[in-house]
């Protein structure tokens, strides 16, 4: 899935929204420390009064919120998997309310067998459908926008802690004295989703049901038991693990220095390489493209050896990065230049005009600046290089 596709969804979520039908939600509950289920309840959305569908609508947006392979993951379905999330996912899709019910209670038993949370946990799934309007409409036609549309059923799940409610001490104006209340009733926490996922995932509003979309808890940080024994989804690398894998290639292949130009151009080369590619497909790069790419920035490198590194590090010559994971955005994110002194955040077009050189038999960082600099509202007073 890309962004664009992920967006589209995520802000179908909200009240009488008549592109999006939510037909049944499924609310497990499970005691912590536990292996087993206390309740489940399944019920038409509509049933819910709209200050609760407005809750849940939330929390059914914010486990789409996040960067992809950062905190959502499109992921593949193993092939041959055992009792296959895949099918069981397919079969509760297309059956009936009571088969999506019976479905879904496989998939908590996947969740929770053998792994009891440390909290009590609600666990809901949806089944709902998403209509996108062929075309914009035109009121110059008299054929209205709504007419077709692309219909796109899909299963959405959250999972959920709970948090014990507040013990309070009130005062009674009647009775004139100091109460002790407590609640009994676990508050569900539905503003942060402990993970979750849909399916199937969609391109270009196309079903793909080989994939499915992960969210995790926190970027970078995805479950991997989830992922492989609960989902049944293939290996992931994060874009923190690409962007790690990268630079052990570039410091493999070139080593360890490199010259803020240099490194400046190699980040405007992927870049280039982004904004080039098909916008319906993300761009990889391979070892080819970082040998052209390091060929491209000065650097004198063999195909071999940058091949070798891949292998080396990946143990897979044929490893691909994501492209958009290893450089940052230009105009948008910003590069750190660390030393003990300071930390300088600047963007990595801009690296070009950053120098490391000897003054005064000390190294210093120099900034090739167009106008006088600012420290807290006041201008630099420009000093002649070499006193």
């Amino acid at each position: 899935m890309e962004k664009k596709d992920i967006a589209g969804i995520r802000k179908q979520f909200k009240t009488d929204n008549d592109l999006l039908n939510i037909s049944n939600i499924f609310n497990v509950y499970i005691m912590k420390d536990s292996t087993d289920i206390y309740h489940a309840q399944r019920q038409p959305f509509g049933m819910l009064d709209s200050d609760q569908q407005e809750l849940f609508l939330n929390n059914f947006k914010k486990i789409l919120t996040g960067q992809l392979n950062e905190k959502l993951f499109e992921l593949k379905f193993q092939r041959d998997a055992e009792n296959s999330s895949q099918l069981i996912l397919h079969k509760g899709l297309l059956g009936s309310a009571e088969d999506f019910e019976d479905h879904m209670l496989q998939m908590t038993e996947k969740m929770i067998q053998d792994h009891p949370y440390e909290k009590d946990i609600v666990i809901t799934f949806i089944k709902a459908e998403y209509m996108k309007p062929t075309r914009r409409s035109n009121d110059e036609t008299e054929e209205n926008s709504r007419d077709t549309v692309y219909s796109h059923p899909f299963i959405l799940c959250t999972i959920n802690k709970t948090e014990e409610p507040k013990k309070e001490i009130q005062f009674d104006y009647v009775e004139k004295e100091f109460k002790y209340k407590v609640e009994v009733d676990p508050i569900i926490d539905l503003k942060n989703p402990l993970t979750g996922f849909m399916f199937p995932c969609f391109t270009n509003d196309t079903s793909d049901v080989n994939h499915v979309l992960y969210a995790a808890s926190k970027a970078n940080e995805p479950d991997y038991r989830f992922i492989e024994e609960v989902l049944n989804g293939e290996e992931i690398m994060t874009a923190k693990e690409d962007k790690a894998v990268f630079e052990e290639v570039i410091k493999d292949v070139v080593g360890d220095q490199l010259s803020p130009s240099t490194l400046a151009t190699v980040y405007s080369e992927i870049n280039q390489t982004i904004e080039e590619h098909d916008a319906d497909e993300a761009p990889k790069l391979d070892y080819r493209d970082v040998e052209r790419i390091l060929t491209s920035s000065g650097e004198k490198v063999e195909t071999e050896k940058v091949k070798e590194a891949f292998a080396r590090i990946t143990d897979n010559e044929a490893y691909e990065l994501k492209a958009n994971s290893v450089v940052p955005k230009f105009k948008s994110k910003s590069i750190k230049i660390q030393t003990k002194i300071a930390n300088i955040a600047i963007s990595p077009q801009d690296l070009q005009y950053i120098k490391q050189v000897n003054y005064k038999g000390k190294r210093c960082i120099m900034i090739e600046l167009e106008e006088d600099a600012e420290i807290e509202g006041f201008k630099m007073i420009p000093e002649v290089f070499g006193e």
